[in-house]
């Protein structure tokens, strides 16, 4: 029975679980109060990829741990049941006594995926599932959809004009600035994004006419994989990507290679290269990929439905002409403005 109270501790193990963001990949956000005649007397949240879980973290937290025989644990993802770089959540809980536990979703990884809860069942714990499920689901999306879809989660980018330009007509063997959009505000929501996705994609294109870095220099945190499209390997190392300042992956149709922090990887030109890069990223772990541009990058996304959310900001500027915003067919989720710009948040899965 799912009561108020359930729902109420499952909501601040959503808080705590959203403080991993950025630092847990490739683990899904994870986060457990424990709490006593109904007040909390701990709480903790998968603070990064290799150290304690949510559980260990929450328990560590209690002051008189002999409390914990009479407490119950809520958790907003099922106890992990393996050994792997921690030890399994779900033993500790036997072992300790705790004799309730509250779970917000099942996990899809093979090496839970109601293991956990088996073993608490198994220990006579009283266990109850699926209080606020949807947004539990919602908030490890990108954990989700990489085990069930075999791919990152793709989040579409990119930035018009209010007459729906994305660019001017730019000539790559001419020196042309790019035409900055939007304002300083959204500038710093993109290098958030950078600190909380995997990777960045861009194509050849987007290189050359506008040298972009990809790292998260307006926002502490991470910087993410840089990825581009370079079929002949013929991008200058000039080019702000191929500095140190974050990994660089490189799909290309002439070698495999590592060469410092760039990585060569080759694919297939002659078939459809866009799911062998899913392939690949979906072998290097990487959960989560941010397409940023240029048109015809984005347009290949969009036209395999490739996609799961897109981020369209709007400035307020007028191009007259140029290159086409994309166009997506989706029910808009919400609209926010910032300043003279706003962003529009799209959906395409089942995690909203």
């Amino acid at each position: 029975m799912i009561d108020r109270e359930d729902r109420k501790f499952m909501r601040r193990c959503i808080q705590l679980a959203g403080r991993g963001m950025g630092n847990v990949s490739p683990n899904p956000m994870v986060g457990s109060v424990i709490v006593h005649k109904g007040l909390i007397i701990g709480e903790g949240y998968h603070r990064k990829y290799g150290e304690s879980h949510a559980e260990v973290n929450a328990v560590k937290s209690v002051y008189d741990k002999s409390l914990l025989k009479q407490s119950t644990l809520y958790v907003s993802l099922e106890p992990c049941a393996h050994v792997g770089k921690t030890p399994s959540c779900a033993k500790m809980i036997v072992e300790l006594g705790i004799p309730k536990v509250v779970v917000g979703s099942i996990d899809s990884y093979f090496q839970v995926a109601g293991k956990g809860i088996e073993i608490l069942k198994s220990a006579n714990i009283e266990v109850i599932t699926g209080v606020l499920e949807k947004e539990c689901l919602k908030l490890n999306d990108r954990f989700y959809t990489y085990h069930q879809k075999n791919r990152p989660y793709i989040i579409l980018k990119w930035a018009k004009t209010l007459d729906g330009f994305i660019d001017y007509m730019r000539d790559p063997n001419e020196d042309t600035k790019a035409e900055w959009i939007t304002n300083e505000l959204c500038k710093t929501i993109v290098h958030k994004l950078r600190t909380e996705e995997d990777a960045f994609m861009v194509g050849t294109n987007t290189i050359i006419l506008d040298d972009p870095q990809l790292t998260a220099r307006k926002w502490a945190g991470r910087n993410p994989v840089r990825i581009t499209i370079d079929q002949y390997c013929q991008l200058d190392k000039s080019y702000k990507v191929f500095d140190n300042q974050a990994h660089t992956i490189v799909f290309n149709s002439v070698k495999d290679e590592n060469s410092g922090n760039v990585s060569y990887i080759k694919l297939d030109f002659s078939q459809n290269i866009i799911p062998q890069i899913l392939e690949v990223l979906f072998e290097l772990e990487i959960q989560s990929l941010v397409v940023e541009g240029g048109a015809k990058t984005l347009e290949s996304f969009i036209s395999m439905d490739l996609w799961d959310k897109a981020l369209v900001f709007t400035g307020n500027q007028l191009f007259i002409k140029g290159v086409k915003s994309p166009s997506i067919s989706c029910v808009k989720s919400r609209t926010t403005t910032f300043g003279d710009s706003t962003l529009e948040l799209f959906y395409n899965n089942e995690y909203i």
